[in-house]
């Protein structure tokens, strides 16, 4: 019985550990990305369409344009820091994130969205609030 109770326990912790495993790849150079203020690494995450939400103004852009739309948020607002909040989701499905970024022109609560799509995670959705 321990031995069944350990096994179970092995197994349960391997798949926890891949889960963050595949997690950590584009889930890490999203949150790299943003802590540099870097739209065009920030862009080889994108998919093919992007939802950007900025200070509540909503719309779906295409990978160039969210890719220009990132770069001039960062020109215009220096990077100081980003703090990671909150992060879930399911290996199935896709993950979430949700920080603090610290700009030279105020402060902003940053969400973005991975999804699944084929064998890799895209990112398809970014929010911008003012804090």
């Amino acid at each position: 019985m321990k031995k069944l109770i350990f096994a179970l326990g092995v197994l349960i912790a391997c798949g926890m550990f891949t889960a963050f495993t595949l997690m950590a790849g584009p889930f890490e150079d999203v949150i790299s990305a943003i802590k540099q203020g870097d739209a065009a690494s920030l862009g080889k995450n994108l998919d093919n369409t992007v939802e950007i939400n900025m200070m509540g103004k909503s719309n779906s852009y295409s990978k160039a344009q969210a890719e220009i739309i990132l770069k001039d948020f960062f020109s215009k607002n220096s990077v100081k820091s980003f703090e990671l909040i909150h992060k879930g989701g399911q290996e199935g499905s896709g993950f979430f994130g949700v920080g603090t970024l610290v700009t030279s022109a105020g402060s902003y609560r940053i969400s973005f969205f991975l999804q699944k799509k084929g064998t890799t995670f895209v990112l398809n959705e970014l929010r911008f609030e003012n804090k």
